[in-house]
């Protein structure tokens, strides 16, 4: 008897410690994928037999709003032209093959995930940006590749069919993602890809730091993931093109891999385009 409970108090302590090791990485994956919100429109779905209904596409001319994205040759974003009629398109592939058309448009690198099609679309628009610039990613919806989007079915169409764009307007900055989680919760602030030596060579030759007294490098940095967010001409306007020249030159030249130097920048389009750090 005393052998049995002396192994079976410290396989019970192991048991509740995996339990609780599991219980904190799911709660947290089930808030970050939105998964209740994802279950619920699904449970819909099934019982009507039908797919959810659209809502009436967002005010404004076609001339007047923008979609911007990068993708590579491979995937399909034939969704955009026929689940956003509403919307001009720029699609960047990123990664060209000899047999790609020469009416596609393409990066000068790829490098910096999407944060390349975002800046080249800038630069070379600069004078004839539409009123609304929409940045998205290239999956349509569904919960492996698009868990960021807060929309039933996690649906990029969806979102930006439901853009609220006088408030794009009016804020001139506008993050697609609501939820905090990752990047903007209080213990995501100290952010691993903001480092002071990072936040200076990003922005050493911009015409301001982040809209802030020279040489400012904020404590925090928190922004809700996953770079998809709403800006205004007006507010894209607000820098000089030579800042986007220099956003991308850095993202070329720096050392940093595609993925990382990407990462940087998904944490920095807020502060980029006028916002406070936090």
């Amino acid at each position: 008897m005393r052998w049995t409970l002396r192994f079976a108090l410290p396989a019970l302590l192991l048991l509740i410690t995996v339990f609780i090791i599991l219980y904190i990485k799911f709660a947290q994956i089930w808030d970050q994928y939105n998964a209740p919100a994802y279950a619920w429109a699904s449970l819909q779905n099934t019982f009507r037999g039908s797919k959810l209904v659209n809502p009436p596409p967002v005010a404004g001319k076609v001339e007047d709003k923008i979609v911007i994205m990068a993708k590579v040759e491979s995937e399909d974003t034939d969704w955009v032209a026929e689940n956003l009629p509403g919307w001009q398109h720029a699609i960047y592939t990123v990664n060209p093959s000899p047999n790609t058309p020469n009416t596609t448009l393409t990066t000068p690198q790829n490098k910096g995930h999407e944060s390349m099609a975002y800046l080249t679309y800038i630069i070379d628009h600069y004078t004839s940006l539409p009123l609304t610039l929409a940045f998205i990613h290239p999956h349509s919806l569904g919960f492996r590749n698009a868990w960021h989007t807060d929309t039933p079915f996690h649906s990029n169409a969806e979102s930006l069919r439901t853009l609220n764009i006088p408030f794009v307007q009016q804020n001139g900055y506008v993050n697609l993602r609501c939820n905090w989680n990752p990047g903007c919760k209080k213990s995501h602030r100290k952010n691993k890809h903001i480092t002071p030596e990072i936040w200076a060579e990003v922005f050493k030759d911009l015409s301001k730091a982040s809209f802030h007294q020279p040489g400012f490098v904020p404590g925090e940095v928190g922004a809700a993931c996953c770079a998809q967010f709403a800006v205004s001409r007006e507010r894209v306007l607000e820098r000089p093109k030579s800042d986007y020249e220099g956003l991308r030159r850095w993202v070329l030249e720096t050392e940093l891999s595609d993925a990382k130097s990407g990462r940087v920048l998904e944490f920095l389009w807020h502060v980029i385009f006028g916002m406070e750090a936090v």
